[in-house]
C-alpha cells in the first residue's frame, strides 16, 4: 500500500513547532546522544537535514560552538525557524536530502531527525550526505524502523498508525546496507530515552494540534475516536504520568 506525501506548506507547518516542541530533559536527552555518537573529530560545520521549524538547530550550535545550516525544503516551515529558532550560528536554506546546498566535503557532521522516512529516493540522498560530509564525519539519523518498532502510547489510542509505521519506515538492515553502498559504514545503535509529555492531558493537547505526519495518514474517523478516547483518560488522569519512549539513533562514519 502507498502513502502520499506529506505536504508541510500545506498542512503541517502552523502547528509543528508547538505541537512537537522539544521538553528540556528530551533535549538534553537527544544532545547527550548526538554528543556521544558524533565523532572524535572536531565539528565547526553541522546540517541539520530537514530542519523543520529549527527543533534541534539551534541547539546544535550551542552543543558543538559550531556554524549549522537547517537545510529544509518547506518554506513554511523555514518562515516558522527564521522567527521561531534564530540563532547567531544558524542559518535556514531551502533543499532536501537528494539535493544538498553545501560544498564537497564541507560538513563534520549531518543529523536527520525523523525526516528519512519522507525522502523519496534514499539511495540519492545517501550518495549526496556522502559527498557533502568530508571523510571520517559521522551522518547521524534519529528514526523509527520497522523492525524494531517501540510500544509507543500513540498505537493504542490510533491502532492503525503501527501498520503505517511498519509499511512506512524501513529496516535495520536494509538501512545500514543502503549507507554502507554510499561510502559509509555503521558506526553505532543507541537507544534514547525521549519525553514527550509530562502528562496524558499535554499530550492530548499537542495531538488536537496534528503535528504527526502520520495523522495525514488516517480517515477523519479514524482520527477523531482516537483523540476522543484519549482526551477521556486525559480526564480521568489523577495524577501527571510523563508519556516517554525509546527511540532510535543511528550513527554512520563517511569513509
Amino acid at each position: 500500500m502507498g502513502f502520499k506525501r506529506v505536504d508541510y506548506d500545506r498542512t503541517q507547518h502552523a502547528g509543528y513547532a508547538k505541537g512537537r516542541r522539544l521538553l528540556p530533559v528530551s533535549r538534553r536527552s537527544w544532545l547527550r546522544a548526538f554528543r556521544e555518537l558524533a565523532g572524535e573529530g572536531r565539528i565547526r560545520t553541522v546540517v541539520d537535514v530537514g530542519s523543520g521549524t529549527g527543533r534541534f538547530t539551534p541547539a546544535l550550535a550551542d552543543e558543538f560552538g559550531a556554524e549549522v545550516i537547517g537545510v529544509e525544503p518547506s518554506a513554511k516551515m523555514r518562515e516558522v525557524a527564521h522567527v521561531e529558532s534564530s540563532h547567531p550560528l544558524v542559518s535556514y536554506t531551502p533543499g532536501h536530502a537528494a539535493d544538498l546546498p553545501l560544498d564537497d566535503a564541507s560538513a563534520d557532521l549531518a543529523l536527520m531527525f525523523l525526516v528519512w522516512h519522507h525522502v523519496p529516493d534514499r539511495a540519492a540522498a545517501a550518495q549526496e550526505l556522502a559527498r557533502v560530509l568530508r571523510p571520517g564525519a559521522r551522518l547521524l539519523i534519529a528514526t523509527t524502523l520497522s523492525d524494531r518498532l517501540k510500544d509507543l502510547l500513540l498505537y493504542r489510542y490510533f491502532p492503525r498508525t503501527r501498520d503505517i509505521d511498519a509499511q512506512v519506515f524501513p529496516t535495520l538492515d536494509a538501512t545500514i546496507a543502503l549507507f554502507e553502498d554510499a561510502g559509509f559504514k555503521h558506526s553505532g545503535l543507541i537507544e534514547v530515552r525521549h519525553r514527550s509529555a509530562e502528562s496524558l492531558a499535554e499530550y492530548a493537547e499537542r495531538q488536537r494540534m496534528r503535528a504527526l505526519s502520520v495523522y495525514e495518514h488516517l480517515t477523519p474517523e479514524e482520527y477523531r475516536e482516537g483523540l476522543a478516547a484519549l482526551e477521556a483518560d486525559a480526564l480521568a488522569e489523577t495524577a501527571p504520568h510523563p508519556v516517554e519512549a525509546e527511540c532510535d539513533l543511528l550513527a554512520f562514519t563517511r569513509s
